[in-house]
């Protein structure tokens, strides 16, 4: 978690972090200022000091809504370097790099290199910062860089912030489901009011619409029907009509309106009724959900629990990826992963991962099953909070139920 952040500079041995911002989002940024957005400058961070701020004299305000230490470009003498450099920006770039550095304390040292924008301009700039002021060595990171290990856990504060998504995530699935019941049917096709059919373009715009109510935004939501879902990551095909009888895997996964932290849930509905297939499949996902949420506690290693799942459903006569590895009917992923400023974090709930659960994670939980020949795919998904002495906490508030009755009338 951020307190963790002092004690993995110095492991890492980093005198200190420069983050760089830009008009994108960037989830580094996010996470060390809580949320407050600028569109420009720098984050600097000292081991043992809070980070500091620095922005366009624009968002001065804005950078104080973090709490963090904020100063402006004008305040570290931007514009005389700019006009010192005869308006070559790289070259006031050099000497800016320099003053915020010491702006922060740090006179040497390794630093270390995140956040986002141009990569030509940042290899470049920091190329030319190292060779000016040699007594700076600046560095980058792959695997498990600093910040994937400090999201493992969630403090409070992010905890809070995360329920907070879930709630408003659910209601928007509770809309949708009473969206699609208001429907009725000719024949097999689901129709609105006028007898034209009920889209799965329909059904993504209203999501759409109820997630922005919510100061939420859709990241590329899955709702794919029959055989499109027995392919895990087909998003549905726009045009295509909802019929009775025909499993729908919902995988939704919005994030905070502007950028921020993700929920991820998914649900696996049929309108009208279900087939035998469909119930009996969908009875033993939901069963290995049931069981995996049951014996995760902290200290666990998060393979022992996929590895219980996958034992469940070969016994039921399911291919996994552990029983066949490249596999694409069955049991087909892993069991879930770690989820808060990215969709996909630390830890990984895979039969060959060597994470450990502790207190502080968020994951997911989510078996499937998929068998795109016989026209199907299903997946059960919530959202959960390793809490000390509750095991996991649920943030995904929302009925698991799969049949949706039509109540639109004949």
């Amino acid at each position: 978690m951020k307190s963790d952040l002092d004690q993995l500079m110095i492991t890492r041995e980093l005198d200190g972090l420069i983050i760089e911002c830009s008009e994108a989002f960037s989830a580094e940024r996010d996470y060390l200022t809580g949320g407050v957005q600028i569109t420009g400058g720098k984050i600097v961070k000292k081991p043992g000091t809070a980070p500091i701020l620095i922005v366009n004299p624009m968002e001065i305000e804005e950078g104080k809504k973090s709490g963090l230490r904020t100063l402006t470009l004008t305040d570290l003498g931007w514009q005389d370097l700019v006009k010192a450099a005869e308006g070559v920006w790289v070259n006031a770039e050099v000497p800016f790099w320099e003053r915020c550095l010491q702006a922060a304390g740090i006179e040497a040292g390794k630093i270390g290199i995140y956040g986002v924008g141009s990569l030509n301009e940042i290899l470049d700039v920091v190329a030319r910062v190292g060779a000016a002021y040699p007594r700076y060595q600046f560095s980058g990171e792959s695997g498990m860089t600093i910040f994937e290990e400090a999201y493992l856990t969630k403090d409070a504060d992010e905890i809070a912030r995360l329920t907070s998504i879930g709630a408003r995530t659910a209601e928007v699935l509770a809309e949708t489901w009473d969206y699609i019941a208001s429907h009725r049917a000719e024949g097999e096709t689901v129709v609105k009011a006028d007898g034209a059919p009920l889209l799965i373009g329909d059904v993504k715009r209203f999501v759409r619409r109820a997630l922005l109510d919510r100061e939420l935004e859709e990241h590329g939501m899955i709702f794919a029907q029959g055989r499109d879902g027995g392919f895990p990551h087909s998003r549905g095909e726009s045009r295509e009509a909802l019929r009775l009888g025909q499993a729908i895997v919902f995988d939704l996964f919005p994030r905070e309106l502007g950028g921020g932290y993700f929920h991820d849930c998914t649900r696996t509905w049929s309108i009208g009724y279900a087939s035998d297939d469909v119930l009996r499949a969908y009875d033993e996902v939901v069963e290995a959900f049931d069981m995996a949420v049951e014996v995760i506690r902290p200290g666990m290693a998060t393979k022992a629990v996929q590895e219980a799942v996958q034992t469940y459903l070969e016994d039921k006569g399911h291919k996994t990826t552990r029983s066949h590895p490249g596999t694409n009917e069955g049991y087909v992923h892993s069991l879930g992963h770690g989820i808060g400023m990215n969709i996909h974090e630390r830890p990984s709930l895979s039969h060959l991962s060597n994470d450990v659960f502790a207190v502080g994670n968020v994951v997911t939980i989510e078996p499937g099953l998929y068998y795109p020949d016989r026209g199907f795919g299903m997946r059960v998904e919530d959202s959960y909070y390793l809490s000390a002495d509750a095991g996991l906490v649920s943030l995904t508030p929302f009925h698991r139920d799969l049949v949706i009755p039509l109540n639109g009338g004949a």
